[in-house]
């Protein structure tokens, strides 16, 4: 769905600009990665999650605030929803709300599950930790893929032979071979978070000592 929203929104950029445009990729992936993260987390009509705000327009302090504020609501809306046997969700909300009520159940003990606060933490951290990561390797791969286009057609090949119009679930996609190895190498090539391999200064690490 997210990806198709996506597609779409490309679709008409492209028409209106006579079929070719110049485009900020990165944005867009972005704001994919947000929606898919925020739909697995708190699900399709949790969308309050797709809006959370980042560092690019608010201080830390705020930021805090907000998103704890928004989690907390969303926690206690789904929360509310399980009790009343009116959740059939698979998110990771669902899942950790879950998995916490049938724990405290069975301990009968309200300190041997998550408390919200925990609830509210795993959620960030999911959200978060992922976004930027999986932004990058998108982004890099849709650069490399425009620079090398035979293998983009590779690519294409490979996912029209296996899926034709049919909708692909996670287990299909270990069958794209050619896809993981063009992932592989643009993670290889333009890794999502950078790592200083050589020291800038002479370095004694325990024992070790390391010379610049």
């Amino acid at each position: 769905m997210c990806t198709q929203e996506l597609i779409e929104k490309l679709d008409k950029l492209v028409n209106q600009q006579e079929g070719c445009c110049e485009l900020d990729v990165s944005v867009e992936i972005l704001s994919l990665t947000r929606d898919v993260i925020s739909r697995a987390a708190f699900g399709s009509n949790f969308g309050e999650g797709r809006f959370m705000p980042t560092k690019v327009n608010k201080r830390m302090r705020q930021i805090y605030g907000e998103v704890r504020g928004l989690l907390q609501g969303i926690t206690e809306k789904r929360e509310k929803s399980i009790q009343m046997e009116n959740d059939e969700k698979d998110d990771l909300l669902s899942l950790l709300s879950k998995s916490n009520m049938k724990e405290l159940q069975k301990k009968q003990d309200s300190n041997a599950g998550m408390t919200i606060e925990d609830v509210i933490e795993e959620c960030k951290l999911f959200y978060f930790a992922g976004q930027e990561t999986t932004a990058n390797l998108l982004t890099w791969s849709m650069i490399t893929l425009s620079m090398h286009q035979n293998w983009q057609e590779r690519a294409r090949e490979e996912v029209l032979k296996f899926f034709g119009k049919n909708k692909p679930t996670s287990d299909d996609l270990n069958h794209l071979k050619i896809v993981n190895m063009i992932l592989l190498e643009v993670l290889r090539l333009y890794p999502p978070t950078s790592l200083i391999k050589r020291t800038t200064k002479k370095t004694k690490l325990g024992d070790f000592y390391l010379p610049t």
